[in-house]
């Protein structure tokens, strides 16, 4: 059987060293075993896909905990034809551990006699299983790419927190490559959630072995044994021949995992497993980027919404200071920082930015690295949370929160919390009924007057509470019985609404009534907003998601809504003042 030959002469084997020094990314304490499952799979092969839900499933219900890799090997249901996603190395992990089973099949952590199917409830139990295991070392790591050079150094670290059964063991570092589109038979039927167009998207897929196929032998493997290897590895332009796949160094993770002892073959069981942190790296003094960049998921009712930056060092030299700026619609905001970000290192920071509800473009600039002038710009698209008003006149109210359940009650469970995340009151998992239907529970809870509170609902099935097991919806009203929040249930996993709540003696609708003017109401075609002081105007679902919003300069705004679906709707009008009035309108 060939191998890839030029693998195997980029990959050198820099240092081996135990119990030397602390270790600098893995940790001392004792950790329960983290999961690697390994997917046989094809794209010929028709009930593939489903056991990508299955593994999908697991790796979502336990995030950073279970890692997952597609191993394709040339077959009657691997073609060669583009994307080309099989490898020799597939080929040989096929030959040794799956031959005589079909596809799809699957490993966890290499501790059964043989395969199960992974869109069984086997993938669940057998990962159960493997979590609740105390670990005998634990693994980390860094991978930094030279996006110039296409060179990854990784650098790993398995430490030992009790003795291995066995005086050697074996590190395997695998890369994967996401979001590959291409066919995929079945796609359609058992995942099209997984679909772009009419193409399948390609996850976790074996790429490369940098390590040799079944890991490079590790000692001593006693507890308080520190084991550090690093590796250069030359990044190939693409894998796969013919037909090969272009490696995208930005959809390429490592995951490093370490085997007991080799039966034969085969190294066997998976004691531990992580993925690598990557980092983007050039040989020059300073080279900050922006990594994560996201609105802190909290309650907000106010444009002024507060932004979590992560600032990633890829130089060579430590920066102890940034200026940089935030553009959204040319309005530009400054900042700095001072403190000690070292090389290869990263750092989160929180900022407030103003922003209207709504997808809104913004642009970091980073203009200044340790007092010298420097160029860096990205931009990001972030989700601007609406709100809606509520107004009464006592220092607090009743709100009443009726979730009317379907059959799968056992699948819903809802929060309400409060703008430093406490949970104000929450409710389920509900008992599942014997058929089709729905039942009505309700929760009374108090809320501050001039408060910001979110109402969060989840659906672990990820088809809502009215999706043919019965009607569910849900409606949240004020003491008085005034509907704040209505909802026929229709969501996916998960929907939310932000409420603010005001001093006055109005309801949602009736506060908008007196400011503006709403009409027609039914509306089928074209809704008019009149009144002083308009700035914009947001049109929502009853799940809370944005589908319309309008700057306005004018006392009059008109919005077509001839595309919208017959059924309810909020229009929140903002004012100069970032005042936010509310109106229920139905749309036929």
């Amino acid at each position: 059987m060939k191998k890839f030959t030029f693998l195997m002469c980029a990959v050198l084997a820099c240092l081996l060293n135990a119990n030397a020094q602390e270790p600098q990314f893995v940790s001392k304490e004792q950790q329960n075993r983290n999961v690697l499952i390994e997917e046989f799979t094809g794209r010929d092969c028709p009930y593939c896909p489903l056991g990508q839900v299955g593994v999908n499933e697991v790796t979502v219900q336990y995030p950073g905990r279970v890692f997952s890799v597609n191993i394709h090997a040339k077959s009657g249901l691997s073609p060669v034809s583009y994307p080309n996603l099989n490898t020799q190395y597939g080929y040989e992990l096929t030959m040794a551990m799956a031959y005589e089973s079909g596809l799809p099949a699957a490993f966890a952590n290499r501790a059964q006699s043989e395969t199960f199917h992974p869109g069984s409830a086997m993938t669940g139990i057998e990962t159960d299983k493997q979590l609740s295991q105390a670990a005998e070392v634990n693994i980390a790591g860094q991978v930094r790419i030279d996006h110039e050079t296409r060179v990854a150094t990784i650098d790993v670290e398995a430490y030992y927190t009790s003795n291995s059964a066995s005086d050697k063991n074996y590190l395997t570092i695998l890369m994967l490559q996401d979001s590959i589109l291409g066919s995929q038979k079945g796609a359609v039927e058992f995942n099209p959630d997984q679909m772009i167009g009419d193409k399948y998207v390609h996850m976790h897929t074996l790429r490369d072995i940098i390590t040799d196929i079944w890991g490079d032998e590790i000692a001593p493997t006693t507890a308080g044994s520190l084991i550090t290897k690093t590796y250069e590895y030359q990044i190939p332009e693409t894998v796969g021949e013919p037909n090969g796949v272009e490696v995208d160094l930005d959809n390429i993770h490592f995951v490093a995992f370490v085997t007991e002892k080799k039966d034969g073959t085969v190294s066997q069981p998976v004691l531990n497993v992580n993925e690598l942190h990557t980092l983007k790296v050039k040989n020059q003094d300073f080279y900050p980027y922006l990594g994560a960049f996201d609105i802190k998921a909290k309650p907000s009712c106010s444009n002024l919404k507060p932004i979590v930056l992560q600032f990633i060092n890829g130089g060579n030299k430590e920066i102890t200071s940034l200026k940089y700026e935030m553009t959204v619609q040319d309005v530009s905001t400054q900042y700095s920082w001072e403190g000690a970000l070292p090389s290869y290192s990263d750092i989160t920071i929180e900022e407030e930015l103003e922003l209207s509800a709504g997808n809104q473009k913004v642009t970091l600039n980073i203009v200044e690295v340790n007092g010298s002038a420097y160029e860096y710009s990205e931009t990001r698209t972030l989700f601007s949370d609406g709100w809606t008003g509520v107004y009464f006149p006592e220092d607090e109210d009743e709100f009443k929160i009726d979730i009317v359940q379907d059959k799968q009650g056992n699948q819903i469970t809802w929060e309400l919390i409060d703008s430093d995340n406490n949970v104000l009151a929450s409710g389920g998992p509900y008992a599942a009924l014997v058929g089709n239907g729905i039942k009505m529970h309700r929760t009374k809870v108090k809320v501050a007057n001039n408060s910001c509170v979110k109402f969060i609902i989840y659906d672990e099935g990820g088809d809502g509470i009215n999706c043919g097991f019965g009607e569910g919806y849900y409606k949240i009203s004020d003491s008085k019985g005034n509907v704040i929040i209505e909802s026929d249930g229709k969501f996916a996993d998960m929907a939310y609404h932000n409420i603010s709540t005001h001093e006055g003696n109005v309801s949602v609708d009736e506060m908008a009534k007196e400011t503006y003017h709403i009409y027609p109401n039914p509306v089928n075609d074209l809704l008019t907003i009149v009144g002083n002081n308009i700035k914009q105007v947001d049109v929502y679902n009853t799940m809370g998601q944005l589908l319309k919003s309008v700057v306005c300069e004018d006392s009059m705004v008109n919005i077509n809504v001839e595309d919208l679906q017959n059924g309810m709707y909020i229009v929140n009008v903002i004012d100069n003042n970032d005042v936010v009035s509310s109106r229920k309108i139905s749309v036929f």
